[in-house]
């Protein structure tokens, strides 16, 4: 009698391009697709995008979820191959990822409550440069800062807007956080913080009427905020999976050295 495969049942999900689609109906014909309820494993058919939303849904369910890069970028993708899956899958090397906590409270004392997988940031919403005052764990480490706005990214966003940003990329498993100013105009030459994983991160906004500003983890966004408090959730953790050699550590690694 044969053993079954550790992620034997699998669930499929894919973006809506033409390509994850016909990924999609050639895997579920193969290996079958199971509700996500009752799989062993999530295989995520599409780009980063898909991923973040995948990780979104099934942050709280402990599944795993394993990226086949059928979309634009794919840097938390592995790479697409129709055969051997189920080996792929029992070979393949667990990242646990802690999404960070944003609680913003805006102009009229509304809380919005979010998780981020990325980063969240602070944006100006409107012409003017955003006046911002940082705490960090409730000491002022900063009294203003006159920037487009401000992010705190996690080791697994420090690639994604955190770079664009010209932050600092982070190793998968480093305790940090990556503090990064947007376009920063006054301190002209503050390049960011790299902060404990334990930090907690206060943003106060400064002539809010004046100057408002929105704040966005990953896709959900709250506007006309004062307030935002930041921390990474440690009572959540994601199961990503990566193929031997195509690891998340390997592609940050890589990308130090322009790979």
């Amino acid at each position: 009698m044969s053993t079954a495969q550790p992620y034997d049942r699998i669930a499929f999900v894919a973006s809506p391009g033409a390509e994850a689609q016909e990924a999609l109906g050639r895997l579920a014909a193969l290996y079958g697709n199971r509700d996500p309820a009752d799989a062993d494993v999530v295989v995520a058919l599409g780009g980063d995008g898909l991923m973040l939303q995948t990780l979104h849904q099934h942050m709280r369910t402990g599944k795993p979820i394993y990226g086949m890069h059928r979309g634009t970028v794919g840097f938390l993708m592995n790479e697409f191959a129709l055969h051997r899956l189920h080996e792929r899958l029992a070979a393949a090397r667990e990242t646990l990822i802690n999404p960070l906590l944003m609680r913003a409270t805006d102009a009229n004392g509304d809380i919005h409550l979010h998780h981020a997988i990325n980063e969240v940031s602070l944006f100006r919403q409107a012409y003017q440069a955003a006046r911002l005052r940082i705490l960090i764990d409730e000491h002022e480490r900063m009294p203003e800062l006159i920037a487009d706005g401000v992010l705190v990214a996690t080791p697994a966003g420090s690639t994604a807007y955190n770079l664009s940003a010209q932050g600092p990329i982070l190793p998968i498993n480093a305790p940090l956080l990556a503090l990064t100013p947007i376009s920063p105009f006054r301190p002209r030459r503050w390049r960011g913080a790299l902060l404990p994983n334990t930090a907690f991160v206060v943003i106060e906004v400064l002539e809010g009427d004046k100057r408002p500003v929105a704040a966005v983890a990953d896709h959900d966004e709250a506007r006309d905020v004062r307030r935002v408090e930041i921390l990474s959730d440690k009572t959540i953790s994601m199961r990503m999976l990566f193929d031997p050699g195509h690891s998340l550590e390997e592609r940050i690694l890589r990308e130090q050295f322009g790979g």
